[in-house]
This record gives C-alpha cells, structure tokens and sequence, in this order.
C-alpha cells in the first residue's frame, strides 16, 4: 500500500474522561492524571426537538464529536464528505429489539428500527448538519478505527478535498455486554484535509506495517485503549496533543498495522 498522507485541521473527542479536545490536552500529554468517568451524552440540540427525542447515544455521541472537529476546523459542516466507522451499531438499540423480539409483543417501534441500522448517524448528521455531501459507514469490528482513517485518507487523496472521519463505539447491556465488553460510550472525530493551512494542526502519513502497535503508559488508558476500538486511535491522538515529530504505530488487523508519521503544523 502506497503511503497516505493528509492534514488534520480539527478534532473531536468525547469518551470516559474526556469531554472535549482542549481540554483533554493536559490528560493526553501527561500534565494531569487521567482519571476515567463516564461518558457525559448530551442531547444534540442541532437536531429538531422531534429528531432530539428519538436520538440514541450513538446519534448524541457522533454529533458531539463532529461538530467539535468542523468547529475547530472553522469550517461549513454542509461541504464536508464524511466517513462514519464503529465496530458496530447502538447497543442499547440492539438490546431492547431483542427484548421485544423474545417477548409476546413482538412489534418493534419505527424508532426502535431505524436506530437500528448501521447508518442511523450518518443519516442524523446529515439532518442536523443540513449536510448534502456523501457519507462512507463502514464497520470492521476491532479494526474499525484504522479502516476509517484510511477511506478517509483514501478520499482525502483521491477527490483532492476534505473529509471528516468519525470513529466511534458504545457499549451493550448485558448479557451481551459478556460477549462485547465495550465499558463505555468514545468517539473522535477528525477534519482531515489534502493541502497545508491556517488551521493545520498536524501532517500524518499513514502506511502498513507488521510492527507491533505502541502501547500506553498509564494503565487506564491503555485499558481504554484495547477495550474500545474506537479508542484506538489514543496512541495517536497523544502524539499529536504532545505538538512534537513522532512515529506511533496503531493496531489494524491481526496481520497488519498502521505506521504514522506525524509532523505538527
């Protein structure tokens, strides 16, 4: 695979302990320590009130975090192609359409359904954003995260124009959550784009590698880190908050990983 390359002009963080980008620097860079919490959803108040009601946490969670990342971009979220990617849908969607399907009412509500389905947020973003431009949702499982910053790249290179990747998860009740142990709701969002500018806050270029991917120092995040496919993209994310050149390799498949190089803007 040739190597990608591209901009990244603003991001997007929420997840346990982190409620924004800024002020998740001190946390990422080691200043303060990291201390979890859980994952603070708003409701998204630019969806419209009846949209509002029927949003789930992974509706909440995407609109947070993009909206952070177009913002600090300081750009229009209608002109941005988007690549959404999760390791799967809403849990707790998931959950309660079991529920209903093994009880004696099996009449599954039309929200219940199309929250059901693998783009329920690329299809809210687009109402609350007034979003036109084409939208990528993708899902491979725990290698999610990398196969979205890649389609994004590949975007990014190909149309010779921005992109706002999406990378995020949230957690199943049990007795799923057994069987998918996701602890919590994170999600980061990143405005990637293919030429250098005001904005830029960093310059990755991305190729496979069979290296093994970087692990984390403190224990709890790298707890995150491998519980949270989403929350792959830490190693990353810290290396960018550090504002210094670096090389981080990222878990991708069994197989392969991601090399990046970073050089901040």
């Amino acid at each position: 695979m040739p190597t990608l390359t591209a901009y990244i002009e603003g991001i997007g963080l929420l997840g346990p302990g982190f409620n924004d980008w800024p002020s998740s620097l001190a946390l990422l860079t080691g200043q303060h320590p990291y201390q979890t919490c859980p994952t603070l959803l708003s409701p998204p108040l630019s969806l419209p009130a009846a949209e509002r009601r029927r949003s789930s946490g992974i509706v909440k969670l995407t609109l947070a975090i993009g909206l952070e990342a177009v913002a600090a971009a300081g750009l229009d979220a209608t002109q941005l192609p988007s690549v959404f990617s999760a390791s799967s849908s809403d849990g707790y969607n998931c959950h309660e359409i079991c529920q209903m399907l093994a009880s004696d009412d099996r009449q599954i509500s039309p929200t219940r359904f199309h929250n059901s389905v693998h783009n329920a947020a690329a299809g809210y973003w687009s109402i609350a954003t007034g979003a036109m431009t084409a939208s990528s949702v993708l899902c491979a499982f725990d290698a999610s995260f990398g196969a979205g910053l890649l389609e994004a790249l590949t975007q990014v290179i190909v149309d010779n124009s921005r992109s706002l990747l999406l990378a995020y998860d949230t957690p199943y009740p049990e007795p799923m959550h057994s069987a998918r142990p996701i602890p919590d709701a994170f999600g980061a969002a990143l405005v990637l784009a293919p030429q250098r500018s005001a904005q830029a806050l960093a310059k990755i270029s991305v190729s496979l590698t069979d290296a093994a991917a970087e692990q984390l120092d403190e224990a709890e995040l790298e707890s995150l880190r491998v519980a949270i496919p989403a929350a792959r993209s830490l190693p990353l994310l810290r290396r960018i908050a550090q504002r210094q050149a670096a090389h981080v390799v990222l878990d991708y498949l069994d197989s392969a990983r991601l090399a990046v190089d970073i050089t901040p803007c």
